[in-house]
């Protein structure tokens, strides 16, 4: 099986809930030698994503959201054990939520996937996450990112009042500020000095990398 079909299988079998065919497609992967990374990149991320977007124009609803998330686990449990991280490395750290007045955390879990699937060590504050709170657990933690996501317009200036409690208790240049969401754009994250915007959880693990190497 070429591995796009078989990541297209594991794709639709988690859009379908299909615990089972998700458990056996994923370790196929497995037997074949595609490097789990990839398959939980390419195949187990896909779906989910496919499920958000379904959610959000009302033909998926939370309770198959939610059943769609625990068959991604099923994946999840048999790739992870499998993924090579570099361990010689000084871990990425990263404080990741969803801003306050925003309950909308399928964008946000999916990053969270990618980056704890690169070896990155996440903080995930869950979603209608305090302002204050990234900044303190930043602290706490030694962070290098704060991440922070929205699908609301209402709630995407709670990023830059993030940025502007940085700056205020002079530790902005401590940290790199990435946002995204469906409402943010890259235009907006000049507008409020963010680091990086990125489009999806793939993506943000590369900028990821990209910006502690340079």
């Amino acid at each position: 099986m070429k591995e796009e079909k078989l990541f297209e299988e594991i794709s639709e079998a988690v859009i379908e809930m299909e615990d089972d065919l998700v458990a056996k497609l994923c370790n196929r992967s497995l037997e074949l030698s595609i490097p789990a990374d990839k398959t939980i990149a390419k195949g187990l991320v896909v779906g989910m994503d496919k499920v958000g977007q379904l959610y959000e124009e009302n033909e998926y609803f939370l309770p198959e959201v939610l059943t769609c998330s625990d068959t991604l686990n099923i994946g999840l449990d048999i790739l992870k054990p499998h993924v090579k991280v570099d361990v010689t490395a000084n871990p990425i750290k990263v404080v990741i939520g969803v801003v306050e007045g925003d309950t909308h955390d399928i964008g946000k879990n999916l990053v969270k996937i990618m980056t704890e699937s690169a070896g990155i060590e996440v903080y995930d504050l869950g979603r209608d996450v305090p302002l204050k709170s990234f900044i303190t657990v930043a602290e706490e933690v030694g962070a290098n990112f704060i991440c922070m996501s929205t699908l609301m317009t209402t709630t995407m200036m709670g990023m830059k009042s993030v940025i502007d409690m940085l700056k205020e208790n002079n530790i902005r240049d401590k940290y790199k500020v990435m946002i995204g969401g469906g409402p943010i754009s890259q235009r907006f994250a000049d507008e409020i000095g963010a680091d990086a915007y990125t489009v999806d959880a793939n993506e943000a693990v590369k900028r990821m990398k990209l910006m502690v190497a340079s």
